[in-house]
């Protein structure tokens, strides 16, 4: 069976993976772009950066990918379930390359664009989100794309085979945070990690034989 992945979820030393209050003008909240600041001097995001520990993780994001699912929030801002014209912040060409499945409660019809991708909308749980993905990346695995609060929906109902984080040095105070709700979860995991000259911990989760579902 397929895999179930996260990779490239960047968090606070206090546990936040974004800031709050996200809008159009801030999709990250006061966070701004600071959690993501490790990944653009890499050639992962640009073909002039640098290629070392960064990069080597960064670079992981896309192997065997087969689909993703991503919450409502990192689809748009606030409001844009009201915006027909709202098709996501990467413009008409999106790096996903892949059927996208988002999560909202307001689904609506399927939007094909450039480059593979296809952005269909779930009222779903995590559950069935999966198997739907899972059949539309034809053997491959599925990538989790976040945000946070999908992320951690994932892992609380046992879906996550494989995970990695990356620790970025600062302290945000509030935003939506990881660990709420996933006490013990370093009992399901083989835990890894490797430090960087940037700054960043990267950290690696890795299922344990035997505690799949």
């Amino acid at each position: 069976m397929s895999l179930t992945r996260i990779h490239n979820l960047s968090i606070s030393l206090d546990g936040f993976a974004t800031g709050e209050p996200q809008s159009a003008e801030a999709p990250f909240g006061h966070a701004g772009e600071r959690l993501h600041e490790w990944m653009f001097t890499t050639r992962f995001w640009d073909a002039g950066g640098t290629a070392g520990v960064d990069d080597a993780f960064a670079q992981r994001h896309g192997y065997g990918i087969g689909a993703e699912i991503m919450g409502a929030n990192k689809f748009g801002p606030p409001g844009w379930r009201d915006d027909p014209d709202w098709k996501g912040w990467w413009g008409p060409n999106p790096p996903f390359h892949t059927p996208t499945f988002v999560l909202t409660h307001h689904p609506r019809p399927s939007m094909e664009m450039e480059g593979g991708t296809t952005f269909h909308f779930l009222d779903a749980a995590p559950a069935e989100a999966l198997e739907i993905a899972r059949e539309a990346a034809d053997g491959l695995d599925v990538r989790i794309g976040g945000g946070p609060t999908v992320v951690r929906d994932f892992l609380a109902a046992a879906l996550v085979d494989h995970m990695h984080l990356v620790q970025v040095p600062i302290v945000l105070g509030h935003g939506v945070r990881i660990w709420d709700g996933l006490e013990a979860l370093e009992e399901t995991y083989d835990i890894e990690a490797a430090s960087s000259p940037s700054g960043v911990t990267h950290l690696t989760f890795t299922r344990k034989a035997g505690s799949g579902t």
